[in-house]
């Protein structure tokens, strides 16, 4: 066509003209990472939020980077086989619940979806045949660990608005466990009231198999610690202090991470009296000790890697309760401790690591490699950073062995993945 310019719905448009504010009709086809649903339209690939895959709708473009455009749903024309009326249709405003609006089976599908499409576009991995997901056993009313904001001038108490500093007022939070939903309609009663310091911006909040708890701790009432058994064992923690937010599915995400530890097969006669294997585990980013303590009734040897505190005061306390003297936790970042110690104990029998959202640096992945240990098992809640890292595992000796997902974040897009790696030289012999 003369003039670089082309016709798009009867009328002539400029090559390069932006198509912010326009409105285009599109078939949804799959969601992608992130949780928006992925499109094409007038030759740009479209991510539509809050879209179910199979739904046809007319989508208006809010912005454009290249050629990719970003947009909402501004009528439905035909719904898709998977979607439902979301029963908080608000919350997704304040507190997320983006995928409230599929059935749960589309839900744990499309979180699949996106754990493969993570490993094979940033990792350049080839996923599994088959990646279970094991579904929670709650899927409203399951969040057990909190942040709320609250806006003296506004005298709002919620959390963040999506990609923004604006706090959403709210009364009762969905996903949140009904205890944690008393304490927010307490604090609210008591903020009306004038009983706290104008100047607190934020609670951390917590519940527990004995109570639930506030910092800062404004309520005497309220216990400082609190108690929640997990798979058996006996954890404390506060509400400072980093637990998984969904304790109805911990027993099935400590069975996953440990499916690997312990004794190989053909290797029983090398146990001691307790059962448990030779050789070193270490626990990295241990936090309280969820896998700490379970992996010290598996190996004769463990130390437990973690940088705050405070979580690892707990995770001291929760082994020694246990009755498990040898094993250790050492308090420090866990990239210098790899670069000071990772050649004096390594080799190790297995290495868990479970790092925060942002996964592992270059100093860390070459600590990791140092150890040597003929398992790694890596739990992540993000299968974008899980993925680049497991590219950096590969390329140091290491083959994919098993991966599979828990949905400990219902309603949303995020989902916890668990990788099992096992040494090249280990993986021959195993094979």
């Amino acid at each position: 066509m003369a003039g670089g310019a082309r016709t798009v719905g009867g009328a002539r448009l400029p090559a390069g003209e932006s198509r912010v504010g326009r409105v285009v009709e599109t078939t949804v086809e799959r969601i992608v990472p992130g949780g928006a649903g992925l499109a094409h339209a007038e030759g740009r690939t479209l991510f539509v939020d809050l879209a179910a895959p199979g739904d046809r709708v007319r989508v208006r473009i809010d912005r454009e980077q290249g050629r990719t455009g970003f947009g909402s749903i501004v009528e439905i024309l035909e719904p898709a086989p998977v979607r439902v009326e979301p029963p908080y249709p608000d919350f997704i405003r304040c507190g997320g619940a983006d995928f409230q609006h599929l059935t749960y089976d589309a839900q744990l599908e499309a979180k699949v979806g996106i754990v493969e499409d993570c490993l094979r576009r940033i990792g350049r991995i080839d996923p599994p045949e088959s990646i279970s997901i094991v579904p929670s056993p709650r899927v409203w009313n399951y969040r057990a660990r909190v942040e709320w904001q609250h806006d003296a001038q506004s005298g709002r108490l919620g959390y963040f608005e999506a990609n923004s500093r604006t706090v959403c007022d709210i009364q009762q939070c969905p996903m949140t466990v009904p205890e944690l939903n008393d304490l927010l309609a307490d604090l609210r009663r008591r903020l009306e009231a004038g009983q706290f310091p104008a100047d607190v911006k934020q609670f951390h909040a917590a519940s527990g198999d004995d109570g639930v708890a506030l910092s800062p701790p404004l309520i005497p009432e309220l216990p400082a610690e609190l108690e929640r058994v997990v798979a058996g064992e006996r954890y404390r923690f506060d509400a400072e202090t980093f637990f998984q937010v969904n304790p109805f599915i911990l027993d099935s995400l400590v069975r996953e991470a440990l499916r690997f530890a312990g004794v190989p097969a053909g290797q029983e006669q090398t146990v001691d009296r307790a059962g448990r294997a030779p050789g070193l585990a270490v626990d990295l980013f241990c936090g309280v000790g969820l896998f700490t303590v379970p992996l010290a009734r598996r190996y004769r040897r463990v130390i437990g890697i973690e940088s705050h505190r405070g979580a690892a005061t707990f995770a001291e306390r929760n082994l020694e309760e246990a009755g498990q003297r040898y094993a250790r936790i050492e308090t420090a970042q866990v990239d210098e401790w790899l670069r000071a110690r990772a050649g004096r104990v390594a080799p190790a029998a297995f290495v868990l690591l479970d790092p925060p959202r942002t996964g592992i640096d270059r100093a860390t992945l070459s600590g990791l490699l140092r150890l040597r240990a003929p398992r790694v098992t890596y739990v992540s809640c993000d299968p974008a950073t899980l993925a680049r890292d497991l590219r950096g595992i590969l390329d140091g000796g290491y083959r994919l062995d098993a991966v599979a997902a828990l949905d400990l974040f219902p309603q949303t897009h995020h989902v916890e993945v668990v990788a099992h790696l096992l040494r090249e030289e280990e993986a021959v012999v195993a094979g």
